[in-house]
């Protein structure tokens, strides 16, 4: 993060969450200027956390001292905050006027007055509208990718109709999945009992359809937010997909493929030509496909070669890797830049 007095407010609400710390990496590594951080925790209850100013040197606040949105030029919701935090209007309330907040959650709703924001995407779009809110959704990771790839096929080809299956990593559950993942390989390999407390049963070496227990709504929660987020983004560009989450025995980086039907026939050769282009890598037919280790802690979106569907001559299917913690605090960042930029050009 550059340091100095003309930098913007920040607050975190989520920081210790795999998304929020990911976030905090990225606005250090992509240099963005921030003349004041502040941290909020949701999870322990605890609503306050020190505030920290960057140009000074860290500076602990005592923990009734409160903040105020006027006190602050962006808030990013890494978590969903519980409680919510006293200084932020809550969903549906209104925000008030000079803290934009970035929700990275999926807490809020795409409305009239909450936008889907993808700027890299946007920028490919030349009857884009013009972006005034200052309330904006940073999309999940699997959002950013569906939307870029067919945006950039129906840019060239018709599409009809899109199936997606989702294999999601354990990171979108959270710290206490992944513990347990590790724990039930490392206990199945020397014949021990397995933990079964996050996931309600055995992922380790397995796909799970669906999750028991505590966790069993994560999976159609996770496909109704992408449902709600494609529908509002994609708009008259391409039909919203047919989706469905699995849960995949991985730690951190998601696995996506995609089956496509254009009307009329596409080659695969075209449609890896109206793909290709920053952040996206097409593999060689010469080259081993790519996994989600390999997209892991980049911003890459790795597809593999395009192939036709030998029962469908206008069917396609793709396979393709990211990382959605990275793609997700990246393009939240580069959200809040937009939104810098516009108010700086006045």
């Amino acid at each position: 993060m550059r340091r100095g007095i003309k930098g913007s407010r920040v607050a975190v609400v989520g920081a210790s969450s795999l998304l929020g710390k990911e976030l905090l990496q990225q606005l250090e590594e992509r240099g963005f200027p921030v003349e004041r951080l502040v941290t909020f925790e949701d999870e322990s209850g605890e609503a306050e956390l020190p505030i920290v100013d960057l140009g000074r040197g860290e500076q602990r606040l005592a923990s009734d001292e409160s903040v105020r949105s006027s006190d602050l030029d962006f808030t990013f919701l890494a978590a969903s905050p519980e409680p919510w935090p006293s200084f932020l209007a809550k969903p549906g309330e209104g925000v008030e006027a000079g803290c934009a907040v970035i929700d990275l959650s999926g807490r809020l709703e795409p409305s009239a007055s909450v936008e889907v924001r993808i700027p890299m995407l946007e920028a490919e779009t030349t009857s884009r509208p013009e972006r005034r809110g200052t309330v904006a959704i940073a999309p999940h990771g699997a959002t950013i990718v569906t939307a870029l790839l067919l945006r950039r096929l129906s840019a060239r080809f018709e599409i009809e109709r899109v199936t997606a299956h989702i294999l999601s990593p354990a990171a979108e559950i959270g710290p206490r999945a992944i513990e347990e993942l590790q724990k039930q390989t490392i206990n199945l390999l020397s014949f021990q009992k397995i933990p079964q407390d996050v996931y309600g049963g055995r992922m380790a070496f397995n796909l799970l359809p669906r999750l028991a227990g505590k966790n069993s709504t994560a999976n159609p929660q996770m496909e109704a937010r992408l449902r709600r987020e494609l529908a509002a983004y994609l708009g008259n560009w391409a039909p919203v997909p047919s989706l469905r989450v699995v849960q995949a025995p991985v730690f951190y980086s998601l696995s996506m493929s995609f089956y496509i039907e254009t009307k009329g026939v596409v080659l695969p050769a075209a449609a890896e030509t109206a793909l290709a282009g920053d952040p996206v890598r097409i593999s060689k037919a010469t080259e081993a496909p790519p996994s989600a280790a390999e997209a892991s802690d980049t911003e890459t979106i790795w597809v593999d070669r395009v192939e036709a569907d030998p029962g469908h001559p206008s069917g396609l299917w793709l396979w393709v890797v990211a990382d959605p913690l990275r793609l997700a605090a990246v393009n939240a960042i580069q959200t809040a830049e937009s939104i810098r930029k516009r108010r700086s050009a006045g």
